[in-house]
């Protein structure tokens, strides 16, 4: 689709729906005017007949009052009328009013009806009647008639005044309820015949505006916008010199002018290559990494200094040894180089240094060799840092020991390999003897020395493959894979004796251990062998501390109890 055709569907698709919009607002509030006068007009009508309906009361013709009603239901327009009770019955239908009225005045001043009956229209509990009868305020009402017409009812209050307190008495704001309905057919056909016209008028503004938006968009936007394009077209053929008439001063003219502009730029640009060749020779020689470039012959063409303190190496002796021997590996270099190379860097270890190496062959548009390339980067620094901040993430920085991360890792996996392979998994977990007792009498420096004493201790005590770690405060954890709990409980002693016959700063320091080992203890995970081990230390520090307990399982459970004759051992095993 051209671009005319496109702005003038978009223009066309925004003018449609704004028109839309405007007739939208447009009718509903004709509409609602429309509503509102014949609301008003109904409302005017209705107090008219509460003030007549007064009238004739205050004038002593009651008996006449039924009449009055019965003449307004044949109103044209109006569906029904009825002057109610405020218990929603119709009123002067029988002769409870008249009987009350008489009573009151002593005298037989309204005579009985022959023939009563009670007719409710509302319920007394109809909450618009309740509503008007409380309020003293006349309430529209808006229904749907059954011909599919709305319809609209006014309860209008027949309010109480001095006047009538000779007959009624006092004490009701309100007497009764003008009920009014009326239809709205007529008002509905107004309606419509305003949504046609206004329907009618935007057919007639759109067809108009999508006409008159086409013709000028396309001698004030397209056909500049086309003469661009076909600038384009030539230059992009390769003629630089072709310029566009600059024929206005607003953005399709600035648009021609930029476009001239970058014709301009383009051309001083191209004759400008060898200028910016030169500069990025410089940039190349003033770069930290080290480059060498090959021509399509395999012959170096370019070495950069950097590339020369990195290797060590005179530019001639790189360039005369070629450049497969630059790291004086030619046959990694030739699986750098090859066809299957992933082009990713490589880190490798050259004279003491770890270079991170981009190798890759440069292939052309046709898919011909244009040459090779190497960029080498002095990462040694960084990898030092990097196993800085390894070893510092996995060890806790008081003790030296492995920290409570690296503990949950390494025992997941060994949990895992230990399930796969059968191989056993023992765990021993200990703490301090009285460890608070250490900080609050001799202070938390003297704390920390004997935790750094019994970590020296633990760390011997193992194999070079177990792993020491400080679970938290002072507790610790040992993992000894391919070990029983046997094997963990002769550890575990042997570590409680050096720990007892060691001494901190002249201070004796005892622990209290417990063992659990996988799969002589069943667990569900590694959490459970942690747990079956803590319920172990928990049962040596009931049965007196400095001693080392077995976890064993309970019936039908993953976790570990001590043995119940713990508290009978003597300190040394249980």
């Amino acid at each position: 689709m051209r671009i005319r055709y496109k702005i003038t569907l978009a223009v066309g698709i925004a003018v449609t729906i704004v028109l839309v919009a405007m007739a939208f607002f447009y009718t509903h509030y004709q509409e609602k005017s429309v509503l509102r006068q014949n609301e008003r007009t109904m409302e005017k009508l209705t107090e008219s007949v509460a003030q007549g309906l007064q009238a004739v009361m205050l004038a002593g013709s009651a008996d006449i009052a039924e009449s009055y009603a019965d003449r307004l239901k044949k109103v044209s327009d109006v569906l029904d009328f009825r002057i109610l009770r405020t218990n929603g019955d119709e009123a002067f239908r029988d002769n409870k009013t008249i009987l009350a009225v008489n009573k009151r005045r002593g005298e037989e001043t309204f005579a009985p009806r022959e023939t009563e009956m009670r007719i409710p229209v509302l319920p007394a509990d109809d909450p618009n009647l309740l509503q008007t009868v409380e309020t003293a305020k006349t309430l529209p009402i808006y229904e749907r008639g059954e011909d599919g017409h709305r319809i609209l009812t006014f309860l209008a209050p027949i309010r109480f005044i001095d006047s009538c307190s000779k007959c009624h008495g006092k004490g009701e704001k309100v007497r009764g309820v003008i009920k009014l309905t009326t239809s709205l057919a007529s008002v509905e056909r107004d309606i419509y015949e305003v949504r046609q016209y206004a329907i009618g008028a935007l057919a007639l503004a759109l067809a108009a505006t999508m006409m008159l938006t086409g013709y000028m968009l396309g001698r004030t936007v397209v056909e500049p916008l086309e003469k661009v394009t076909n600038a384009m077209a030539r230059v992009s053929g390769g003629d630089l010199d072709h310029q566009v008439p600059i024929q206005t001063r607003d953005e399709l003219g600035r648009m021609a002018s930029s476009f001239n502009h970058m014709t301009s730029e383009l051309k001083t640009t191209y004759d400008g290559l060898r200028r910016e060749q030169d500069k990025l020779t410089t940039i190349i020689h003033g770069a930290g990494e080290g480059i060498v470039v090959t021509d399509n012959h395999g012959d170096i063409v370019l070495v950069n200094p950097a590339a020369e303190r990195l290797l060590e190496k005179p530019a001639s002796q790189i360039v005369e040894e070629g450049f497969i021997h630059i790291l004086d590996n030619p046959d990694e270099m030739r699986t750098w180089l090859g066809e299957d190379a992933t082009h990713a860097a490589v880190t490798t270890e050259y004279k003491g240094r770890i270079l991170q190496v981009f190798a890759s062959t440069i292939l052309g548009s046709e898919n011909n060799v244009v040459g090779s390339a190497a960029l080498l980067r002095d990462i040694t620094e960084e990898k030092r840092l990097e196993e800085e901040l390894r070893r510092l993430s996995t060890t806790d920085g008081l003790t030296g020991l492995y920290n409570r991360r690296h503990l949950d890792a390494t025992l997941a996996t060994e949990y895992v390999r230990s399930t796969r392979t059968g191989a056993s998994l023992a765990v021993v977990m200990f703490d301090i003897d009285h460890f608070k007792k250490f900080n609050d009498t001799y202070g938390h420096d003297q704390g920390d020395r004997v935790l750094q004493a019994v970590a020296r201790n633990f760390r011997d005590a193992l194999r070079k493959y177990d792993l020491a770690c400080r679970y938290g405060g002072e507790e610790f954890v040992g993992i000894l894979p391919n070990t029983t709990l046997d094997g963990a409980f002769s550890v575990a002693e042997r570590l409680r004796c050096d720990i007892e016959a060691a001494e901190v700063d002249g201070l004796k320091v005892t622990i209290s251990l417990g063992v659990a080992a996988f799969p002589e203890i069943s667990v569900a995970g590694p959490e459970g062998l942690i747990e079956a081990a803590d319920a172990a230390l928990y049962g040596s520090k009931e049965a007196g501390r400095n001693r080392t307990t077995r976890a064993e399982p309970l019936a039908g459970s993953a976790a570990a109890e001590p043995a119940a004759d713990a508290a009978a051992l003597p300190p040394q095993s249980t």
